[in-house]
Parts: structure tokens; sequence; C-alpha cells
């Protein structure tokens, strides 16, 4: 969390510290702090870092900057590796030698100088936590104020007789007490006996002084011995305090003051009896935090002053946000331990909380007769509907516990509106974090952010429109816009029309992407950019209509009878999630996409549902019998026409490896073919060299000292790990004896730096080679080196890389394609490129599918699928099918509205 002060709360601070007397406010000590605040720029001064070109920039404080180029131009290398780190760094190395030892070191990037530079926070695409304690009620802080109010305004009620629970008189305890001694024993005669042999002969009255928590607790004990107690359970076992008790200090504990052991044999009936009861009840309340507890041989209950059952006796602990939080044993399920299923790796409920997570206790607290888990099983919207009624329900009867509601009801309404502003409305507030999609995760994240009311703050995101439909784009605006007006700076690194134009101020980078780009080529409010027809920038050209990405001049024909398409895949009765029972035709070899708003049930149809039926069946997963009945399964009834496909394959933006070795020569099948090459030289031949000989990852040609990553990794102790070019290869990752050999006076390592485009000149006679390295060019990653680590590629990069290793292969023509969002990270440009790669598989007789928001996509499909017609509960259903021109026809279809406005302006 950063911290930073207004110019107004400077100027207040420095008043009141000249009447106060302060030395330590002096003119010039104030003015000191205010000069940043009064700088109105942020100043970049030689931005090298990656492929940046020596970058000079400066950015308006207080306003929405979009930073905005085609892939690879240098936007995330300005925003987030120089900005950003920059803004870290500073923060961090301001701290103390203590602090910084658990915040880690950051290098400095590669940059002259940054001036007027705030604390800055980001908010990007990076992979969120995967915790199965992690959910969307508990990263927006909704679930911390959840607890607040229910310990506060929650109505208890007895989970076993499931009858209200008030407060208990001493006098009532009493009563109780008397009744649980009278179930231990009996009459004989005149006197009292136990009942079993096996019971003590005693009811003792414990107070509860210490309930799971952590310490040594020595001086609170020496302190009960003291004041004339003599024993203490701890943990279930009974001690004396005159022995010296040592605990585990990082231990949670029970500890419970014994008051009184009382004999069964009394009979309370007698008044000094029952005075003696009533003085233990009346001590083990005050130790114990109005809690006692009675205990008769191993049965024991425990009463409350606060809220106790008078029927059975069940108590309460101490209603307090803990025991609503199930990452605390004091409220969590004691058999799962908060995790709601029966183990980690399990998808069952657990069988004692139905998946609820707490305890009974804890599920016994209500608020308008409904416990805390119904409430994280609403969504966004039933929970600001159920918020608002408990409020007016408070209102109306003019409770005096709205005093005490007042807080945390405005802090979760506050956040279940942010939102609802960024078009999550769908979530429900105990879905996983570890299910969401990055744009999901990255927009709870913003509203958090808003939520939190930081002014003066640097926020650099990273393409939020992500997974949003453009109807929701106005609203995720009009959240960046308050952020701003809060007077913080923004810095959106985006390809989104909308917010490009809703920005105050825009920086275009380019020409191109790697070495063709890193140049700032136009930068201002965009009305002037717009103006000044000799600004040139690829952007530009775009917004300005001067390049568009044209339509098709005729789509392909789809076939359909009764509406039924003839040669389709044909999903019949999805239910999974959201779905409503489906049936739907996609039809084969044509490009389709399935739109629709956030979370309407799109990625559900096509890879809970399509995706697993069709990868399940080619597995041998399930295999009906010949002329059976297609057998219904938990997701779906039944998929249709799979005789038309052979392959089914996923191609989507995880990364094409997970180790620095990885790169896209590998991935693509290029550099076995290189390896070859090197293997055929007369060098290698008379050496006897091998293909292996030329590979990094295993041994007989690397460089051992560093395995072949070209880096050592130092460990720092309590400092980041540090990595430095190999002292033995100087990074090149080969021994001396294998770099020798050269291939047109050209080493390994000297090919491996080389651009897809240079290896495309410098292999050019080598047909199978050629292929493959034509087909990057083609899809737009000419810049990339061909041996660029694959930790080091975008995600829309290693989708491309996917597109094109596929379109390398020998083709079977009947292969079912599944894409989702693949437009992330694209710009205009970069759209054409892979619209083209998509139509050629089509083209080869392929069925492709595309999960899509950017109308660009949308207006070039054979076929839309259109789902809807709103997220959560309110969605999976098909709203409409068609041509993009039939879309636009339909009014029942909300992407149809804004594809129209696309379409006339082709036409």
């Amino acid at each position: 969390m950063y911290f930073s002060f207004s110019k107004v709360a400077f100027l207040q601070f420095f008043v009141y510290s000249l009447k106060k007397g302060n030395d330590r406010a002096s003119p010039q000590h104030i003015c000191g702090a205010l000069s940043v605040f009064m700088k109105d720029k942020i100043k970049i001064k030689g931005a090298r870092e990656h492929n940046l070109k020596n970058v000079h920039l400066e950015l308006p404080r207080g306003k929405m900057i979009v930073f905005t180029g085609p892939s690879g131009s240098g936007k995330s290398s300005l925003a987030f590796d120089t900005i950003f780190a920059e803004g870290q760094r500073r923060y961090i190395e301001s701290l103390s030698a203590y602090a910084r030892q658990f915040l880690g070191r950051l290098d400095k990037p590669d940059v002259d100088d940054i001036e007027g530079l705030s604390p800055a926070i980001s908010i990007d695409q990076k992979s969120h936590s995967s915790n199965p304690r992690s959910t969307v009620a508990t990263i927006t802080e909704i679930y911390d104020y959840l607890r607040v109010l229910f310990a506060r305004i929650g109505t208890p009620y007895c989970p076993e007789c499931g009858k209200e629970i008030r407060k208990m008189t001493r006098e009532q305890i009493v009563d109780v007490a008397i009744q649980f001694s009278d179930k231990h024993r009996m009459k004989d005669g005149d006197h009292f006996v136990p009942r079993a042999k096996r019971d003590d002969n005693f009811i003792t009255v414990f107070a509860p002084v210490v309930r799971g928590r952590k310490g040594e607790y020595y001086q609170m004990l020496y302190d009960f011995l003291n004041a004339g107690f003599s024993e203490v359970r701890i943990d279930g076992n009974v001690y004396s305090l005159r022995e010296r008790i040592q605990l585990s200090r990082y231990n949670a504990h029970t500890i419970e003051l014994v008051i009184d052991r009382i004999p069964l044999t009394l009979d309370f009936a007698d008044k000094e009896n029952r005075l003696r009861i009533s003085e233990a009840v009346e001590s083990g309340i005050k130790y114990g935090n109005d809690v006692v507890t009675i205990a008769a041989a191993s049965d024991e209950i425990t009463l409350s002053t606060k809220f106790s059952c008078p029927e059975d006796g069940f108590a309460f602990p101490e209603i307090e946000p803990r025991l609503f939080s199930f990452n605390s044993p004091y409220g969590a399920c004691s058999e799962c331990h908060g995790i709601g299923t029966e183990h980690l790796w399990s998808d069952e409920p657990c069988k004692m909380c139905e998946g609820k997570r707490l305890k009974k206790e804890s599920l016994s607290v209500l608020i308008n007769n409904i416990h805390i888990a119904r409430v994280t099983q609403f969504s966004v919207d039933e929970a600001y509907q159920f918020f608002d009624t408990v409020e007016s329900t408070l209102l109306e009867h003019n409770d005096t516990r709205l005093g005490v509601a007042d807080v945390p009801l405005r802090e979760i309404k506050n956040r279940l509106r942010f939102l609802q502003n960024v078009g999550l409305e769908y979530l429900t507030l105990e879905r996983k974090a570890g299910t969401l999609s990055g744009g999901e995760a990255q927009r709870i994240r913003l509203a958090s952010q808003i939520g939190s009311q930081l002014t003066g703050t640097l926020y650099v995101l990273d393409e939020p429109t992500i997974g949003l439909h453009q109807r929701d784009n106005a609203k995720l605006i009009a959240t960046l816009h308050k952020l701003r007006d809060l007077g913080n700076t923004i810095i959106v690194v985006e390809h989104d029309e909308d917010t490009i134009r809703a920005s105050d101020y825009l920086v275009d980078f380019g020409i191109g992407a790697g070495v063709h780009g890193g140049s700032v080529m136009a930068e201002g409010e965009l009305s002037d950019l717009l103006k000044h027809k000799k600004t040139q920038s690829l952007t530009l050209d775009y917004l300005r209509g001067v390049k568009t990405i044209a339509v098709p001049g005729k789509r392909r024909t789809i076939k359909s009878k009764r509406g039924w398409i003839d040669e389709s895949l044909k999903i019949r009765g999805a239910h999974i999630h959201n779905l409503k029972n489906v049936d739907v035709d996609i039809p084969l070899r044509k490009l389709t996409c399935v739109t629709g708003v956030s979370g309407s049930g799109k990625s559900t149809l096509i890879y809970d549902v399509l995706h697993r039926y069709v990868s399940d069946t080619f597995n041998g997963v399930f295999r009906p019998r010949l002329g059976a009945r297609p057998k219904k399964f938990e997701w779906c009834d039944t998929v249709l026409g799979l005789e038309y496909v052979n392959r089914v394959l996923t191609i989507d933006q995880s990364p094409i490896g997970r180790t620095p070795r990885s790169n896209p020569a590998t991935y693509v099948g290029a550099w076995t073919h290189i390896r070859d090459l090197f293997t055929s030289t007369e060098d290698a031949r008379v050496r006897g060299y091998k293909p292996g000989r030329f590979s990094f990852n295993v041994r007989g040609g690397r460089c051992e000292h560093c395995e072949g990553h070209g880096v050592i990794a130092i460990e720092m102790h309590f400092l980041p790990t540090v990595y430095v070019p190999c002292d033995v290869c100087k990074g090149k990752r080969f021994d001396r004896e294998t770099l020798e050999v050269e291939y047109r006076q050209k080493n390994i390592y000297e090919v491996l730096q080389m651009t897809v485009e240079e290896a495309l000149m410098f292999f050019e006679d080598i047909p199978w080679l050629d292929a493959k390295l034509r087909i990057l060019n083609e899809v737009g990653l000419g810049y990339l080196t061909l041996g660029q680590s694959a930790t080091t590629l975008s995600g829309g990069e290693a989708q491309r890389i996917k597109l094109a290793a596929e379109l390398g292969k020998h083709d079977t023509h009947r292969t079912l394609y599944l894409l989702d969002e693949p437009t992330t990270g694209l710009h205009f440009s970069d759209i054409e490129k892979l619209l083209d790669v998509l139509q050629r598989l089509v083209d080869r007789g392929n069925t492709v599918v595309v999960i899509e928001h950017n109308l660009d996509v949308i207006k070039t499909a054979d076929w839309i699928i259109d789902l809807g017609p709103e997220g959560g509960d309110r969605g999976g259903k098909i709203v409409a099918t068609g041509t993009p021109e039939e879309i636009v026809r339909n009014a029942l279809s909300i992407t149809g509205r804004y594809l129209k406005d696309v379409l006339k302006k082709i036409a």
C-alpha cells in the first residue's frame, strides 16, 4: 500500500506545524516536499529498456494516458519495465534496510532519469492467485467488511433447536448449571450420588480466559496463583498453578481457570449450597469474559451472559469477525479446515459443512434470515440488492444497530458498485480466484484500488478491456476517469478504440515491432493528432479511417433446413454452469464467432462442453456403441457430427514453454533443421559432431558451467537472486569447440541471435526451413529472435507462434480449432494479420471457432453465435445466430447493436 498527500494536505500540515512551532516545518523544508507535487509532468529522459531507442517523453500528471502501437513496439517496455519499475524501486529504496530485506531489491531500469514520478501501482494481466481460499469477496475485501457486519448486527440462532439465542442472566446460568448436575447424579434416599461409577464426584466450574490464541502466558498464570487460584486447564489437561507451566510461544492455546470443584452430593435446594454454585458462576463469568464452562466427567457445557440457548444449553463462542473467517481455526469447518471440499484436490463438497467452509456456529448467525455463506453465493447484482434491503430495513425500524452497520454497509456497497461499473455484475462473491480470466482478475483489482481512495498515485494498467463486451466499455472508461479525477495519473497500455478515444493524452509507438519499434511516433491530445495530417502513425491511420480491416467480399455459404445447419457440430442439451439446456449448431469448415456480454456462457459452451466432449471422444473416454442412442452426460446430452472432424486443438495464450531454453525456433520445428545444417558442414563431419552437439538442452556441446542457460544464478540470501552472464561462455550457451563450427560464416550462437526476418534472408535457399520461418514472419513475428526465451514472450506472441506452428504442419483438413480472445494484446494491424491466418486455416477445410468481443473479428466471421441476454444466471441462452448482417437485424442481440455501427462505417 502506498500513501501520498494532496497539495492541500501539505499546505494544511505546513500551517499547522508553524502554529505548533515545529522547527522541522520550515518554509524551505515544506517547499522541498511540495516541489514534487508542483510538477505537472512526468519527464522521461533516455529510456533504453529492451527495444526502446533512447526515448525522451513528457507526460501530463493527473491525466488518463494511453500507450498504443503495434505488438512489440515498446509500449509495455516503457510503461511497466521503465516507469512502473522505477517508481517501485524508488519506493522500496526509501524504506529502511530492515524492511527492504522482506520486499526484495529491484534493479534500476535502463533510463537516464525520470522526474515527477509518484508511487506506482501496477494492475496487469499477471497470473492471479490459484489459492482455493481466495475468492472474489476476499480479493475485493468485501468479505472482511461482511464478517464485521455479521459480528455486529447478526442474530444468533441455536444450531440444535433453531430458536433465537439471547443473552442469559447469571441466575439463568445457575439454574442451567444445577440442571446439568442433575444429569450426572441421582437421589439415593436423602442423599445424591453420581449416576455412574466412572463419573467424577464433582462438577467443575471453569472460566475460559484464553481461547485459541498464541503465547506463553507466564505472567497471567502467575497472577492467577497470587489471586488465590490453584488449578488451570490448558488444552484439555489440568495443571497445578504451583508448578512452573511452560507453553509454546508459537502455538495456539485454550486456557481455562478452575474456579471451583463442587461435590455432586450437595443438595442445591439448600441456600448455602446454591450460594456456592452461584458465587462460582459469578466468578467464572468475571474471569471468563462473560463465558463460563460447567463440566462433569467427560461431559461439559458452555454458558454465556452474551449468547446461550436456555433450552439445550448450547452457547456461542464470542461472536467476533474471526468467527466468520474460513481462514481461521476459530471459524473454519473442523473437517475441511475452510477449503469447502473433501480435500485440496477434490471437487466433492465437504460432508460436514456441505461446501460452506464454516462451522455450524458461524452459519447460525443470520441477517434477514440469511447466513454469511448464503450471501457469498449471491452474484454481485443480487448481493447489492440484499444489502440495500438490509440498510432500508434498519432505517425503517429506526434500529439502533444502524450506527454500527453504517460503515461496513457503505464499504460493501461501494465495492459492489465498482464491480458493477467494470462489467462484473454476473460474478458470484464465492467465485474462486483461480477460475477467473486475466481480464476479470484485473478489473477486480481495479475495483479494489478505487475503493482505497488513494490520491497522487500513478496507476499502470495492461489492457483492462480484455474480456469486456463493447456495451460495458463505457462503464470501465467511466471508472478510469473516476480514478483520474481523484488526483491520480493513469497510464493504460491499450488497443481498444473506445479507450483510445476516451484518453486525455495519447502516445503511439512504432514504426513496427522489435528492432523496428521502440520509437515514439506521435504524442499529444488525440483531437490535435487527428487534425494534423502530417503526424504519421499506423494507429492514427486506423483511427482516421485511412486504413481499415476489410469485410470479406463474399461470405462462405452455410446451408440449413428448418433452422438447423446441415454440415455442423450439433450441441444438444448443454446444461453445465449457467447454460440453460442449450441446443446450437456450429457450421463445419467455416469461421464461427461466439459472442455475448461478459459471463453469458461463451467459454462454458466452447471449452467446458464442446472441447471436453470432443477430446474425451477422441481419447476413448467413452465410445457409444454403433446404433445405440447417444449417452447423456453431466454437462450436455450429446454432440453430433464428430465424424466430420478428426482432431481438436485449443490455441490459447499460455506460454510455449516454461523454461528459458524454450524459444520460437524450437516450437515451430525450425531448430531441428538448423542443427542438421550445422551437422552437415565439413568441419562438423571431420570432428564427428552429431545434431545433439548443437543443442543447449543436452550435454555434449553446451557450456556445462551454465548448463546452456547463458547466465548464472547467484543466491543473495535475503536479497533477490541475481543473474549474471556466464563467465565461461560469456552468455553464448555453447562451448568453444561447438562455436568454432560455422555455416556461411555464422556460428550457432550468432544464428540464435538473428531475427526471423534476418533468418529468412540467411536461409532463403533452404526450402523446408524457409517455409517455417516465413510463416512466423507472416503472422507478424518477424521481429522476434530465433533464440528468444519463451518466458519473455507476451500471451499474444505465444498464441501467434502456436498458429504459425499449425500452419507449418501437414494439415488433416478436418481439424477443429478453438481460440479464446486471440486479439488480446494485438494492434489493428496485427489483427489484420491474425484474421488472414485464421481464414487460411478455414480455406484448408478446417473449422475455426473463436470466442471474441473485438468487432473487427466479428464482422469478418461467416457465422455468429450470440449468447446472453446478460451474464451469470441471467445468461446461458442463445440470443441470436446467423451471419453478421443477420445479427445486426436481430433486435434482441446486444452485440448486433454495436456491430451495426461498424458495418455502417464500411458501407
